[in-house]
């Protein structure tokens, strides 16, 4: 052990019992219940499957796995139509603004150009 350098700050130890930290295991449930959990989780399994196995009688499943993925096709394609629009929309306001732009530039230039010029004054 190494010892403690002078001038170093040292706690104070408890001694209490109930102050000391005792770390318990914790028990394991008896072998019975263990095997009653697992018979319990084996038996609902099964009957998830069994479950399983009656879904094709009573659904077509071909059919339910095509007209999701019409769904998704016709989704997406709805997606890329509303982006293709919004897209649309942004580039006719840019242009507008554009427009404005040019508008308010050329106004300026020509109320600049009727207005008198200073005279510059020669150097002497």
């Amino acid at each position: 052990m190494i010892p403690p350098r002078r001038g170093s700050l040292q706690l104070p130890v408890s001694s209490s019992p109930e102050r000391q930290s005792v770390r318990r295991r914790r028990r394991r449930p008896p072998r019975w219940r263990q095997f009653g959990i697992g018979l319990v989780l084996m038996l609902i399994g099964g009957l998830m499957l069994l479950g399983l196995l009656q879904l094709p009688e009573r659904l077509d499943a071909v059919l339910l796995v095509s007209n999701a993925i019409a769904q998704l096709i016709g989704g997406v394609r709805m997606l890329l139509l509303g982006t293709l629009q919004l897209v649309g929309v942004v580039l006719v306001v840019l242009v507008a603004l554009l427009a404005l732009l040019l508008l308010v530039g050329g106004a300026v230039r020509m109320v600049r150009s009727l207005l008198p010029r200073p005279r510059k004054s020669r150097p002497s």
